[in-house]
């Protein structure tokens, strides 16, 4: 089956503010299109994303014959990527996520909260009298404080943290240049030197922390190695920081715009409420697989050793599966969402996610009553993330 094909620059400043126009013309074509800009079949429907993420003969890594050896100027970038579980495929995906979920518990996630509201409270004291930006003193700063805090690195860090942070996801991003791959190459460089001597005096002083339980962890006599353990507390970071920081943002312009009742965010409707945001506008748009066989998927066939880009946020507003999927809707019955992937790498990272936006809006809107927007809040050319810039806003 050839095909339809579209095309759409994903840096165009309107597709940026707005990507879900094009996507619903995208899907007017079929449940797979043939995206130019990326040079890559994508899939668009609930059902074949969801097809797609779940079938075992598609996965992350790229295929043997496929591979290309990176550029010099990025082999320190790549040289993390290559102990990444986000990357890999089982066997050694298995083995490394099976480790890490050894000590990122849910029991450790959980006891979480009360630091994450008593963070909440604490930065909103900080806020400054009058109109401000939410993002650099709220949405993006509980996330990396939370994931410095379960490390065990000094919050003293969390400014180089965000830094590498930032230049690091610039890799997976649409306007990447050559001067953001030297950036990431860096910061990937530098992060890397500082917790291989953070993981060192750990293994000699150990303490109460994600790392020292990432050292101890074992299942069936092995554990992760320094390399392994160096690019695990990366992935945590850059993955659960970028998108959580997203969410914080999108979540309250999205209940500001939406004129939300109060209620919504009660004890027994805040799950549901988040999980309506996360469906709404997520902060991931999309994510590639690669088939590993000829895989038929929706009457067209993927040759072996072919990408196919999988549009999460598309799938989440597909009206096959969601009514009035362009509306905001916090009291609709849930139904599950693709924004945090489904299958083999489901993130590991979504339960803390979920925990932060569970735990930090409430309390913000709960103090803050008469929190408004002030400005049109813009979205940053960050694709194929889908992000706040800046969100300014008045407390009254």
């Amino acid at each position: 089956m050839t095909l339809p094909r579209i095309a759409q620059a994903p840096t165009d400043p309107a597709f940026v503010q707005n990507p879900y126009g094009f996507y619903d013309r995208a899907r007017a074509l079929g449940p797979l299109v043939w995206w130019d800009d990326y040079n890559l079949p994508c899939a668009l429907s609930y059902a074949a994303v969801n097809a797609i993420l779940r079938d075992r003969r598609f996965g992350r890594e790229v295929p043997e014959d496929k591979r290309k050896l990176a550029p010099d100027h990025v082999a320190p970038f790549y040289a993390v990527e290559a102990h990444s579980m986000l990357e890999l495929e089982p066997p050694r995906h298995t083995r490394l996520r099976g480790l890490v979920l050894r000590a990122f518990t849910s029991r450790r996630i959980a006891a979480m909260g009360p630091e994450i509201a008593a963070l909440s409270h604490d930065l909103i004291d900080r806020f400054p009298p009058g109109e401000f930006d939410l993002m650099p003193t709220f949405a993006r700063l509980i996330p990396v404080i939370v994931i410095a805090r379960l490390l065990g690195v000094p919050e003293s860090m969390a400014e180089d943290l965000l830094g590498w942070s930032n230049a690091m996801v610039g890799m997976y991003q649409a306007r990447r240049s050559r001067a953001m791959e030297d950036a990431a190459a860096a910061a990937a460089r530098d992060f890397s030197a500082f917790l291989r001597g953070y993981i060192a005096e750990r293994r000699t002083r150990p303490a109460d922390d994600l790392i020292t339980q990432l050292i101890a962890a074992e299942e069936a006599g092995e554990k992760l190695t320094t390399d392994e353990l160096i690019t695990t507390c990366i992935l945590l970071l850059n993955a659960g920081h970028e998108a959580t920081v997203h969410s914080l943002g999108i979540a309250v312009k999205t209940l500001l715009e939406q004129k939300t009742p109060p209620d919504a965010l009660s004890p027994d409707r805040i799950e549901a409420t988040m999980e309506e945001v996360l469906r709404y506008d997520p902060p991931l748009h999309l994510f590639t697989r690669h088939a590993y066989d000829d895989v038929e998927v929706m009457g067209h066939t993927f040759r072996k050793g072919e990408e196919v880009a999988c549009l999460l946020a598309a799938a989440n507003r597909d009206p096959g599966m969601f009514e009035r999927p362009a509306a905001f809707d916090p009291a609709r019955v849930a139904k599950p969402n693709l924004s945090f992937g489904v299958g083999l790498h489901f993130c590991v990272g979504a339960p803390l996610a979920r925990l932060e936006l569970q735990t930090a809006l409430p309390i913000l809107f709960a103090r803050l009553p008469g929190l408004r927007l002030t400005g049109r809040p813009t979205y940053g050319n960050v694709y194929h993330f889908h992000g706040l810039e800046a969100l300014r806003v008045h407390p009254a």
